[in-house]
């Protein structure tokens, strides 16, 4: 079958609505949290050399950029379309480029040709380097897309802190250009204790926060739901974390050649103002908002809530359908979704939350909603009498109303 044959059947298989398999990413730096329902035999499926895997990506178009041992298609996105015992698989990326607005919507393929992000769970055992990811200017020197991202932290899948549920976020007041490129000078000769110029926030489960490009940042060990650009630039400027040593190597990551050894660049690259912003917390901190108001909601069977909205290039929401709830959910546009708790039915899937997930086995958790389906809405029907239905849902831009600046 043709990739335009089985986008086609994907479509008309799913009513405008696509299942996707499960899209399992290693990172060789980290320790896996062991909270994304993987099998605990297949944390290190693609071999010890590879790292663990402690990220799962969904509804990406962006291939995961893991240096010279990346294997084909790592961090893609993969359709499923099932008939009987046979299985057809095309990657999301390439049903994006086919179906264009019929999928994504006009407005979104005519700005941008592509879906222009993805999200992931990030499950480490510790928090991860200080680090940061280039805005647009500095990611075009490298041919790639400048990197926001935002955080939140569902209580599905920290039923455990892990070993530091503390977030480094920026600068402390006063930092100067001149010891921030003191410590990455000393990169390479022991632990040069960058993130004694910053300072930890405690992380809680059910809320967020965002981090637009150029913040340093050291991102703890809750289990995080990380809506994000299509982009995987970044450059690691801690070199000893939690015991672990970095390679220089990332360091230099997404640095033009001709700069590799320039400091001064590195430091170019931090975005002060944002950094050393008073009001950090203020200004990045994200509660949930309700879409509309709760109780009203509750009597329809339902809740839904603004849980990443303050970057303009994506936002989510978290829903919840109660038990025994049926609802009819309409979106201003395409979105992507993960189920966290419960089962029942979503248009004319049956959907489920899996216990435990072997590498490359398929699930009914995760699916990718086209433009049409989600404006003219979704039913979506919870048949237990205990159990909510729990799901994450994330968009590209043009669909939040309540952007905060």
């Amino acid at each position: 079958m043709s990739v335009q044959a089985v986008c086609d059947r994907a479509m008309d298989q799913g009513e405008g609505v696509l299942r996707l398999t499960p899209t399992w990413v290693p990172r060789s730096f980290c320790i896996p949290g062991r909270r994304i329902k993987l099998h605990p035999d297949d944390y290190y499926a693609l071999g010890a050399n590879r790292g663990g895997i402690d990220e799962r990506w969904f509804s990406s178009t962006t291939p995961a950029d893991n240096g010279p041992l990346t294997s084909k298609d790592e961090g893609l996105s993969h359709i499923v379309v099932e008939d009987g015992a046979r299985a057809e698989f095309v990657r999301l990326c390439d049903a994006v480029d086919l179906l264009q607005g019929k999928l994504i919507g006009d407005d979104l393929w005519n700005a941008h040709q592509g879906w222009p992000m993805y999200s992931k769970f990030f499950d480490n055992q510790g928090a991860l380097p200080f680090h940061i990811h280039h805005n647009d200017e500095y990611a075009a020197r490298v041919n790639a897309r400048g990197k926001p991202e935002a955080y939140y932290f569902p209580p599905q899948v920290n039923n455990h802190g892990g070993d530091f549920p503390y977030t480094f976020f920026g600068l402390q007041g006063g930092v100067s250009k001149q010891q921030m490129r003191d410590t990455l000078v000393r990169f390479t000769k022991g632990d040069n204790r960058i993130t004694d110029l910053s300072a930890a926030h405690c992380l809680t489960p059910g809320t967020g926060w965002d981090i637009p490009p150029g913040i340093l940042h050291a991102p703890g060990s809750l289990c995080t739901y990380e809506p994000q650009k299509a982009s995987d630039v970044f450059a690691m400027y801690e070199s000893v974390s939690h015991d672990k040593v970095i390679p220089e190597e990332l360091l230099w990551k997404d640095t033009p050649k001709s700069e590799v050894g320039n400091f001064d660049y590195l430091v170019d690259v931090i975005d002060w103002e944002l950094n050393l912003d008073p009001n950090f917390k203020a200004n990045h901190f994200m509660a949930p908002i309700p879409v509309a108001d709760l109780e009203q909601m509750r009597a329809a069977g339902y809740e839904e809530k603004w849980i990443c909205y303050r970057n303009e290039a994506y936002s989510a929401k978290e829903l919840t359908i109660l038990p025994g709830g049926t609802v009819t959910i309409k979106d201003a546009g395409a979105y992507g979704l993960i189920v966290l708790q419960g089962h029942g039915k979503l248009g004319v899937w049956d959907i489920e939350t899996p216990s435990l997930i072997r590498y490359g086995q398929l699930t009914h958790d995760e699916y990718f909603v086209s433009a049409e389906a989600a404006i003219q809405g979704l039913s979506l029907t919870n048949p237990s009498q205990t159990d909510p239905i729990v799901m994450l849902k994330h968009f590209g831009p043009g669909v939040n109303p309540v952007l905060s600046p």
